[in-house]
């Protein structure tokens, strides 16, 4: 990889960074917010909620709308929406106002985030590409988890309005860095709609994208109660709520790094195994999770399976679709945002029937069924590669 490749590389790590900052950065001051604005807590998680939910209806679409523009100008259009979206939420006294400025630039997260992936892996040779497309999911998962503790920190130190203002500080930095760094990037090959679409014909297609949905679930319904599990079940101060956070955040990191190596060695035996080794974290933080030294032990074990996760994610998703890579990667953002969605709701609606501690069991349900669909999703390839069925190819 080139010293300016390289340079690249970084951009796009930072940019995605940015953008996944903006959407999951809000999960650590969630309180806060419900407090600010007069809303429940339920309600309060609904700029997480509806933010997934717009990015995952607008994920395979968007991508392909923009597949044929310039793709620098199309990186600093979504930069720019990002901006001032952050910008108006920094300042807004209004709660539908606050859920506006988010949603709007949602729609627009699946075409920078996909063209981060594609751009990465254009600018190496082929050998270099899993290098390139890992460390710029290093950025996917610094946004989806660094920003949670950074934006709490800030929040806590400052005010709410200064830890979304941080959002749009970090979106104008990577503006300004793509602007004068980042070369013009037209599309010379342009795959046709039909083509990229054709994926979806496939029943490996399908039933990656359940998996995923229900396996980012699983984390997420957890995950963006967080900050309220710790305050209401462990009774930490907002100082040590920060810091678990922080360490979730780095153990993510640290899973991020060693998912490269275990989808490398065995995919199909990490995707099996990802989900006991969830359940058997989520029953841990269940019992022990009112005691903040074995809560402490279990967040470090939970954010580096959640890092495996995420990137067993993506993984699942392109592997199943290699011919339509930027179409993929559109696809696996609307999964993982469906079950970020879906399990962020399912958490809701539990923790305002049954309390805060029981949030776990969303997890277990979501990680349960998500099992089912990687198991069936590994019985057709091994009919695939037996010759038994067709339609499912699997590169």
């Amino acid at each position: 990889m080139t010293k300016h490749n390289k340079w690249i590389v970084l951009i796009l790590a930072i940019g995605v960074f940015s953008i996944l900052n903006t959407e999951m950065g809000v999960i650590g001051i969630l309180p806060l917010i419900a407090d600010h604005y007069h809303v429940s807590i339920s309600q309060a998680g609904l700029v997480v909620s509806l933010f997934a939910l717009a990015v995952a209806v607008s994920g395979p679409t968007m991508p392909l709308l923009f597949s044929g523009f310039n793709r620098k100008k199309v990186m600093l259009l979504v930069l720019g929406i990002f901006i001032l979206g952050n910008i108006i939420s920094a300042f807004t006294s209004n709660f539908t106002i606050l859920l506006f400025a988010r949603v709007i630039p949602a729609f627009f997260h699946p075409i920078y985030v996909s063209l981060a992936f594609t751009v990465a892996a254009s600018s190496v040779s082929k050998e270099e590409v899993p290098k390139a497309v890992s460390r710029v999911f290093i950025g996917v998962s610094a946004g989806m988890v660094l920003g949670v503790p950074v934006s709490s920190l800030i929040a806590s130190a400052t005010s709410l309005g200064t830890a979304m203002l941080f959002f749009a500080v970090v979106n104008a930095i990577v503006f300004i860095a793509t602007f004068l760094l980042v070369p013009s990037l037209p599309v010379k090959e342009r795959l046709s709609y039909g083509a990229q679409l054709s994926v979806l014909k496939k029943s490996i297609t399908w039933l990656s994208l359940i998996a995923v949905i229900l396996m980012n679930g699983a984390v997420f319904g957890v995950y963006s109660f967080l900050a309220e599990y710790l305050e209401t079940i462990t009774k930490l101060s907002w100082n040590a709520i920060s810091f678990m956070l922080l360490l979730f955040g780095g153990a993510n990191i640290i899973g991020n790094i060693i998912a490269g190596k275990l989808l490398i060695n065995n995919a199909i035996k990490s995707a099996v195994s990802f989900p006991f080794a969830l359940v058997a974290v989520y029953v841990i933080l269940f019992l022990t999770g009112q005691f903040s030294v074995p809560m402490a032990l279990t967040t470090l074990v939970w954010g580096i399976i959640a890092g495996i996760g995420a990137n067993l994610n993506q993984y699942w998703i392109t592997s199943a679709a290699p011919e339509a890579p930027d179409f993929a990667n559109g696809l696996f953002l609307t999964a993982a945002n469906l079950g970020t969605t879906f399990g962020a709701a399912a958490g809701g609606l539990l923790i305002s029937g049954m309390g805060t501690e029981y949030v776990v069991w969303v997890g277990i349900l979501f990680v349960i069924l998500s099992l089912v669909f990687i198991l069936l999703r590994n019985y057709l390839s091994t009919l695939n590669r037996a010759g038994l069925v067709s339609g499912v190819k699997e590169d």
